[in-house]
């Protein structure tokens, strides 16, 4: 097992890519904190887990509040005796439509959810991998922060702005034996897909999937195996890493 003896937090992680990387995290050894905003998806998370045979607890939260990631963390901490990994992973976006169509409501709700909680994470688990001098962070960014489609860009802005976080993280962290690396995945079949195509048709589909070299949208599985690398011992070596899981689309 490759994660055998690890503890991670998994944030939004009651469903898509998120429930994807818990899921495979447990069946590689650690014991995971199943974060999410909704009780119900996380218990369903955590219950497919245990089904499978491995541990996970779940922590209600919104990753945008401090006082909710403190909470997380100290979960984690206290469930399990201490934290090894963070997949920041939780994410919003804004349907495909024109930008000044956006609310400023909804605009500082994306930013708060893929840029802000990076921050919290950082603010709350960077003490504890210091004194332990070992910890990953893995961002769940998207291809949108490297190759911009029309419609989408303000989630296009937080994507890039978590990417450059990260990497910046990485930078500083490196002293303290703290790896940051970044997953951008294309599309997927996840509950966001409708927003970033602006309407679920097999029409809009054939397009999206046409600008994918491989010929189809991610998997939960995909982003997964490309989180359990990074989270494991075979990357120590690798900070300040943007690895693209989109079937060639930013080639």
């Amino acid at each position: 097992m490759r994660l055998a003896s690890k503890i991670a937090i998994v944030t939004g992680a009651g469903s898509g890519f998120g429930r994807g990387i818990a899921t495979r995290f447990a069946q590689e050894g650690a014991r995971v904190v199943i974060n999410d905003i909704d009780r119900a998806a996380a218990d369903a998370t955590v219950a497919a887990i245990a089904a499978a045979g491995g541990s996970a607890k779940a922590f209600v939260g919104d990753v945008a509040r401090d006082a909710d990631v403190a909470g997380l963390v100290r979960f984690a901490l206290g469930a399990f005796g201490g934290l090894d990994v963070v997949v920041n992973n939780a994410g919003a976006t804004h349907r495909n439509q024109p930008l000044l169509d956006v609310g400023e409501a909804e605009f500082d709700r994306i930013y708060q959810v893929n840029v802000k909680s990076l921050f919290l994470t950082a603010r709350h688990a960077v003490p504890h991998f210091r004194r332990q001098r070992n910890g990953v962070f893995i961002t769940i960014a998207s291809t949108a922060g490297v190759r911009p489609r029309p419609g989408l860009t303000w989630y296009n802005g937080s994507k890039g702005a978590a990417i450059i976080t990260s990497r910046s993280m990485a930078a500083e962290l490196a002293a303290d034996n703290i790896r940051v690396n970044v997953i951008n995945p294309v599309a997927g079949e996840t509950a966001m897909l409708a927003d970033f195509m602006g309407e679920d048709t097999p029409q809009r589909r054939a397009q999206f999937i046409a600008t994918i070299p491989l010929g189809r949208l991610s998997q939960p599985s995909d982003v997964a195996t490309a989180a359990v690398f990074f989270a494991s011992d075979e990357a120590a070596f690798i900070t300040g890493a943007c690895l693209e899981v989109d079937g060639g689309r930013c080639i």
